[in-house]
């Protein structure tokens, strides 16, 4: 069974986000910019799976599912494919350090504004490849 409207729903989720992100931003909670970015990101790219009916792990970078499903992909996406599953690794790996930190380090201490800013434009660009590629 296929829910079509799941589909949507991400996307429609990851736009509010991103407005959310914004809000973050305003408040300079680095942290929490790297964090929810990286949740832009994996809700994102979680619809495009959906969209082309490729089974959607539940892990939270789903860059290997990309690159096993590359040429299904590839007429909606193109080349961004490669900069999409590179985001995806990178903020995976800040995933739980910008929310729980560590005993040696304080996400708000350890994340910049250039962090968050980075993490937003990754954020904002797979969303924006994904939304126009992902039929309505």
């Amino acid at each position: 069974m296929y829910n079509e409207g799941l589909t949507r729903d991400y996307i429609r989720r990851a736009h509010s986000r991103l407005a959310a992100v914004r809000v973050l931003m305003e408040h300079r909670s680095w942290a929490d910019v790297v964090r929810e970015s990286q949740e832009i990101v994996e809700i994102t790219l979680k619809a495009l799976l959906r969209a082309y009916r490729i089974e959607v792990p539940r892990i939270h970078d789903v860059s290997p599912v990309l690159e096993q499903n590359r040429e299904r992909l590839a007429p909606a996406i193109g080349e961004s494919i490669d900069e999409m599953m590179k985001i995806s690794r990178a903020l995976r790996r800040d995933r739980e350090l910008a929310f729980y930190g560590s005993e040696d380090l304080t996400p708000s201490e350890f994340y910049k504004e250039e962090d968050a800013e980075t993490a937003y434009s990754q954020a904002s660009f797979v969303y924006q490849t994904v939304s126009e590629a992902v039929p309505e």
